[in-house]
């Protein structure tokens, strides 16, 4: 499984222990940026990570900012992705499970470390369960 990774400003801070994280626990991580604290646009990287994501089947994406949002609605836009914002293991778990969800996002101002690797945790420990997930899935993509 390889993970592509992307933050603006508000989220480079955190980026690099995710990345350790991710690595620790054996998973291929790509970092598209960005590379410092000063400003970008967000939906640059979100657009960079869902087109990677698209790009290579089975692979997933994170997405940060300062409070998710933004990430979440610009990858959004691409068909085929579903990225959900996620504030804790609960709704990273059910993002997995029920939704499929390939790109994980949340706001580096909303959690800290600790609720991160949660989060992460979630998101790693859960799969897809289809079933009655499958056909509402598929909804989503018209």
């Amino acid at each position: 499984m390889k993970y592509f990774i992307g933050t603006d400003h508000a989220g480079f801070e955190v980026k690099d222990f995710v990345i350790n994280y991710l690595q620790k626990k054996g998973i291929e991580v790509e970092d598209l940026g960005c590379y410092s604290t000063e400003s970008v646009d967000y939906p640059d990287l979100a657009h960079k990570v869902a087109n990677a994501v698209l790009e290579n089947e089975g692979s997933k994406g994170i997405l940060i900012c300062g409070s998710g949002i933004g990430m979440s609605l610009a990858a959004n836009k691409h068909k085929g992705i579903r990225a959900a914002l996620c504030h804790d293991y609960y709704t990273a778990s059910m993002a997995r499970k029920h939704n499929d969800a390939n790109i994980l996002c949340f706001g580096a101002r909303i959690v800290g470390k600790g609720e991160i690797e949660s989060i992460l945790e979630g998101w790693l420990n859960s799969e897809f369960e289809g079933g009655r997930h499958q056909r509402r899935v598929e909804k989503i993509d018209i």
